[in-house]
């Protein structure tokens, strides 16, 4: 069954936070773009009445009745506008037109307002047409006379629209704005989280040394309970180790004990027939006690108080297991040879002889009759390195990252004696150094090609 989907923090952070806003910039943009509309359907107003007003300006009492002059100029003026058309209507207090477009009187005026000044303003319909009416009153003796201007609404329609396309652009700008805002916010926010999360990536049995990252305080917390618990786990592995090193040290005499006693037994005088069964026991005892040696060196390569920053020469490292080589018994034509050259490193030396040791006993011992095996050393621009390559049947490119597991072995290693220990310790021996073992493909043949690499040495 797959595993569902996970939710990303950070998205989560941004959803929430984004919500409101996303939520409120409509409502906001709408009042903002009702309060400008009113703001400038009152300017527009203002323009009306101001026109209304010089057109009440205009009225005067002649022998107690009010009469109004506009010459053709001032009415071109009054109507003059680029957009819309304007109409304007004077009427005496008796409702009788005094000058203008009488066609307004349909629009049936207010009696009020009474005194100039006092405007009332409204929409209103003229022959299908829509017009925006300011109605003035003045003093006119007897009563007040009214003064209606209209106009259209073009220049109000199109300032509606420009007005809610500014709002719009300008609030979704301002959404891209904060949004991203918001996400640089939060992923700022969460960068110590972040950077925590790739320390704890960092971290394995090898390095539970506690956390020293300066925090944001909510996550103090989280870094002690890490710490606490790379105590914890510092000391189960030391205790593992302890008891893994003691253990095989313990094996190693009684085995060596056994061993000898049946070497001994082979040489006294005994029934022939009892031949294959000394030599099965015997190659039992050199098996368990090799696993008991390669146990103990995998306690010594886990072992954090083990110096590993030693100046030393990988040449001198392979010359040492050479001579250690050369007093031993090889299968029947094995041939094993050096080529060596300078190869200066950090690192421990025993350490790095365990990881030669079982290289080239796994290459002794997987390559079979009549092997070629060849230890070589140097330095590149990549470092110091160290390789033992055989001619036998090697392993699988698919097989090689199985094969330095622990106790996993490839299929033609099934058909030796062997525990799949030997290449899990040298990796591991490898990692301890800060360098890494890569399983390759011989020189121009078949074989396996087992090659150290370790970091460049600084000169100093």
């Amino acid at each position: 069954m797959p595993a569902p989907a996970r939710s990303s923090l950070r998205r989560r952070l941004f959803g929430w936070l984004m919500l409101p806003l996303l939520v409120m910039l409509p409502l906001l943009g709408a009042a903002l773009y009702r309060q400008v509309q009113h703001s400038a359907q009152g300017w527009l107003d203002e323009g009306l009445e101001d026109t209304a007003l010089t057109l009440a300006g205009q009225i005067d009492l002649r022998g107690g009745e009010p009469r109004i002059d506009i010459s053709a100029t001032m009415d071109r003026a009054l109507r003059f506008d680029r957009q819309d058309d304007v109409f304007y209507l004077v009427l005496s207090p008796a409702g009788t037109v005094l000058q203008g477009d009488a066609g307004l009187v349909e629009l049936q005026p207010r009696p009020h307002p009474q005194v100039a000044g006092s405007a009332y303003y409204g929409d209103v319909w003229l022959r299908g047409r829509e017009l925006r009416l300011v109605q003035l009153g003045r003093e006119c003796g007897q009563g007040a006379c009214q003064v209606l201007v209209a106009e259209t609404l073009h220049k109000r329609d199109a300032l509606q629209r420009e007005i809610a396309t500014y709002v719009a652009v300008n609030g979704i700008a301002l959404a891209l704005l904060l949004g991203v805002a918001v996400w640089w916010a939060t992923r700022q926010g969460l960068a110590p989280l972040t950077g925590l999360s790739a320390e704890l990536e960092r971290r394995d049995l090898h390095r539970l040394t506690p956390l020293r990252a300066s925090l944001p305080r909510e996550l103090v917390p989280l870094q002690a309970a890490f710490n606490r618990l790379f105590d914890r786990l510092g000391r189960a592995a030391e205790a593992q180790r302890e008891f893994l090193a003691d253990a095989a040290h313990q094996l190693r005499t009684p085995l060596t004990s056994l061993q000898t006693e049946i070497e001994l037994a082979l040489l006294e005088p005994h029934d022939q027939r009892l031949d294959p069964l000394l030599q099965r026991l015997r190659q039992r005892v050199v098996r368990s006690a090799r696993l008991a040696q390669q146990l103990l060196s995998l306690a010594r390569a886990e072992d954090r108080s083990v110096d590993v920053g030693q100046r030393i020469d990988l040449r001198d490292v392979a010359m040492e297991s050479g001579q250690d080589w050369a007093h031993r018994t090889l299968p029947h034509d094995v041939d094993l040879g050096f080529e060596l050259a300078e190869a200066p490193a950090l690192g421990h030396a025993f350490l790095l002889r365990e990881l030669l040791e079982n290289l080239i006993h796994n290459a002794v011992n997987y390559a079979g009759p009549g092997a070629r095996i060849t230890v070589r050393c140097g330095n590149d621009e990549e470092g110091s390195w160290l390789e033992v390559e055989d001619n036998g049947p090697g392993i699988p490119p698919a097989e090689r990252p199985a094969a330095m597991q622990r106790f996993r072995r490839g299929d033609q290693s099934m058909r030796t004696a062997g525990s799949g220990l030997g290449l899990a310790i040298a990796a591991d021996i490898a990692a301890r150094h800060g360098g890494r073992l890569d399983l390759l493909d011989a020189h121009g043949g078949p074989g396996l090609r087992a090659r150290l690499t370790l970091p460049p040495v600084s000169e100093g």
